[in-house]
Order: structure tokens, then C-alpha cells, then sequence
């Protein structure tokens, strides 16, 4: 990777178009842009060693890595495995690092556990490895309830992004938090999102909000 690339790692049941918008906006501002794709109903152990063979050894120029709600979680096994790139920095958006209660609720019903499969519950219900302590991490999470989780768990815990609580989105292992007024996937559209996600690849913090 000869310039500073940004890996988009997309969320449950998704395969990475509706990560293009945020995409277009970095190749715009100069990143080299590429997507992993994985099953998201298999153990995410797996999809990470793969991921870490795909980055391969690391060069000169910084590479960055964005997951998009399991795919947080997939990039906290990668952590674990010592796959994290030394000169990169790390996003997630609409991640629950605590149990999910959309999850939980959706996981009661026989639907829910055959759609979710048993390895992405046991993710989504806090099996996961910790985050490094030495690793700086940044999480911008929804306060926009429009979407899925609503209709599956209708005692979402408010404020939350509609599959999200802001709440499974603070854990200590983040150092750089921001909640945006958007909904789980609707962030991943916003303008204002996307200028967030590139303040923070170029300094480590977001830029602070105007009251």
C-alpha cells in the first residue's frame, strides 16, 4: 500500500455498498480506500485472522481501519490477535461494545436467533475480546431512532441510533466518543459524519461541534 488507505469493514448483513457515500468522500480527500468482506453469521475469529493476512506487513504509510457495527466487533478480535496496524488509526460507527438489547430481544425468538445465527448473537451479546489499553479508539454513535432495532425491541433503551443504544457505544475503552443526530445507517450518508471520520483519520479527535 504505497499511500495512506482507509479499510471499510461493514456491519451485519451487509456486503459494503451502503459504506460507497463514506468511501467517495475519502478517495476525495487523497485516502486509498478498500473493503473486507466477510459472512457475518460465522465466528468473527476467523474473518479477523483473514483480514490480518489480507493487510499483510506493514509500510511506510499509515493504514486505517473503520467497522461499521459488527464489523467493530470483528476489529476487536483482529485487536486481539495483534493484527492492528502500528501507524493506523481506528473508527468505529454505530459498534455495541456492551451487549446489545436489540439483540437480546430479537435473540428470545426463533426468527431472530436463525437470522442472527448463533455466533453473530454470541457477538452481539458481548462476546468479544477487550480492546487493547494502549490503542487509542474512536466510536461516533446515533441518537436518530428510526430503524430495525425498534421494531424487534421496541424497549430500546433511549437515546439510540434505531439497532443501537448510545449507551453499548461508552465503554472505557474508548478514548474519542461523539454522538451525531443520525440513525444507524442514515450516518454512514450524513455529510456531516463523513467530515468527522476525516478530522479524526488526520488528527486522532473530532472536531468540536458548534452549540
Amino acid at each position: 500500500m504505497s499511500k495512506e488507505t482507509v479499510v471499510l469493514v461493514h456491519g451485519l448483513w451487509m456486503k459494503g455498498l451502503e459504506l460507497l457515500p463514506l468511501a467517495w468522500s475519502l478517495r476525495r480527500a487523497g485516502y486509498e480506500v478498500r473493503f473486507f468482506r466477510y459472512f457475518t453469521r460465522h465466528p468473527l475469529a476467523p474473518s479477523a485472522a483473514r483480514l490480518r493476512e489480507q493487510l499483510g506487513e506493514p509500510g511506510p504509510a499509515p493504514i486505517h481501519l473503520l467497522g461499521h457495527s459488527l464489523g467493530g466487533l470483528l476489529l476487536c478480535h483482529l485487536a486481539a490477535q495483534g493484527g492492528l496496524p502500528e501507524n493506523g488509526r481506528v473508527l468505529l460507527l454505530g459498534t455495541p461494545l456492551a451487549p446489545s438489547h436489540a439483540a437480546r430481544v430479537f435473540g428470545r425468538r426463533r426468527l431472530g436467533r436463525w437470522m442472527l445465527g448463533p455466533h453473530t448473537l454470541e457477538a452481539l451479546l458481548g462476546e468479544r475480546p477487550p480492546w487493547p489499553a494502549n490503542r487509542p479508539l474512536g466510536v461516533i454513535a446515533g441518537e436518530r431512532g428510526i430503524g430495525m432495532g425498534t421494531l424487534v425491541a421496541r424497549s430500546l433503551p433511549r437515546p439510540h441510533d434505531g439497532s443501537v443504544c448510545v449507551a453499548e457505544t461508552r465503554t472505557r475503552e474508548v478514548t474519542q466518543h461523539l454522538v451525531v443526530l443520525h440513525s444507524h445507517f442514515g450516518m454512514l450518508w450524513a455529510r456531516d459524519v463523513r467530515d468527522q471520520v476525516l478530522h479524526y483519520l488526520r488528527t486522532g479527535r473530532f472536531e468540536p461541534r458548534q452549540e
